[in-house]
């Protein structure tokens, strides 16, 4: 189900390693922090802790980072978490395909301990070993 626009204000998150400034757009077609194969999806997240993951999980030695990002489109619950884990998406997890614009950058964020991180790509590989690890289209 597509959201519609409100008078409510919400607060969006993408983390990465890409190297952004205010106004820049993320668009679809790049590598997923999970998935080696080209998205047609953006996924951000109404919450930091999720940003966080993604900017911890993301391929490449560039300085992790938090976007506060603005979706210019038309966006919609991601189903690979609130279909397959989380139904009712309390991790607030979204995805679009139109761009979204860098409107500012999270600094000072704390991020997961090392043995975290080291459990959660553990258990990625997992699923790509499995065969598991696929992201609904």
């Amino acid at each position: 189900m597509a959201a519609r626009a409100t008078m409510f204000v919400q607060t969006f998150f993408h983390g990465t390693r890409a190297d952004l400034k205010p106004g820049d757009e993320i668009v679809v077609g790049y590598r997923s922090n999970f998935i080696a194969d080209p998205l047609s999806w953006i996924y951000f997240s109404a919450t930091l802790d999720a940003a966080i993951w993604g900017a911890e999980l993301a391929a490449g030695g560039e300085r992790q980072r938090i976007y506060v990002v603005e979706p210019t489109g038309t966006i919609e619950d991601d189903p690979n978490l609130t279909d397959k884990r989380f139904p009712g998406n309390p991790t607030l997890s979204y995805r679009s395909r139109e761009p979204l614009r860098i409107i500012g950058e999270v600094t000072g964020w704390q991020g997961h301990s090392p043995e975290q991180v080291q459990q959660m790509k553990e258990g990625l590989a997992r699923l790509t070993a499995e065969g598991a690890n696929t992201i609904i289209d």
